[in-house]
């Protein structure tokens, strides 16, 4: 009976790489063992048929950012985190262009980012590199967002210029903002500096009641065409 060993020994002796260069292939999604890849270093082979995938390169192993498509309502419970139940690999939009490859190290350790109520739906961000997670934490009152808000009820005397005219929010200005209707019960906001409850305000200020909030976008970073409950990657050049 042959002895056990690492996988990534297994990949120093098949390729003639060097050790941190082995670990940096497991890692990275490139190695198989028996033809299914395993992605641990510390793996123990012993007479598996070991092979690295075409193309594979010992690139250090970059932190995933998810964008998801949070569906109205989702709220796994207190203290629990939305990514456990929707960022799963079956998931994954089928059309996602980010190039990524699926790899089971994306999944742990993702914090969300800009979160959203349990009541509203949109786009939302996940990651598990800090610095995504600093900037949109430090400069999140900057970038601007985009909502659809569904409402009901008619708009007041004047209303439109009282929505449009500036105004506060539980002692904070709200910066200038741009509004616009998408439909009869439908409107579209651009607007920075969003709080919990910030466009619920704004509706009843002028007699409208939102039903309904949607995100669509995060500073350039937008949900496109994917469905409620899917998420995709977050590509390296693509900035908020």
């Amino acid at each position: 009976m042959t002895d056990p060993v690492r996988l990534a020994r297994r990949v120093v002796e098949i390729t003639g790489c060097t050790r941190s260069e082995a670990e940096r292939y497991v890692q990275g999604g490139w190695v198989t063992v028996d033809g299914v890849v395993v992605e641990a270093p510390q793996h123990p082979v012993t007479v598996e048929n070991v092979a690295l995938l075409p193309d594979a390169r010992p690139d250090p192993a970059e932190p995933a950012t998810m964008l998801l498509h949070k569906p109205a309502g989702h709220d796994p419970g207190p203290g629990a985190n939305p990514a456990e139940a929707l960022l799963v690999p079956a998931n994954r939009w089928a059309q996602d262009p980010s190039g990524w490859r699926l790899l089971q190290r994306h999944f742990p350790r993702l914090q969300p980012a800009m979160p959203l109520p349990a009541e509203a739906s949109g786009l939302m961000v996940f990651s598990q590199d800090g610095r995504v997670l600093q900037k949109l934490k430090q400069d999140g009152e900057r970038i601007e967002q985009e909502f659809n808000v569904e409402v009901e009820g008619e708009l007041a005397p004047y209303g439109w210029k009282r929505l449009t005219g500036g105004t506060s929010f539980q002692g904070w200005p709200v910066a200038p903002f741009r509004v616009s209707w998408q439909s009869e019960q439908r409107l579209r906001f651009a607007i920075k500096g969003v709080r919990p409850g910030l466009l619920e305000y704004l509706c009843a200020e002028v007699g409208l009641k939102a039903t309904a909030v949607h995100r669509l976008r995060i500073g350039r970073v937008g949900l496109s065409k994917m469905p409620a409950g899917q998420w995709r990657y977050l590509p390296v050049l693509e900035r908020f």
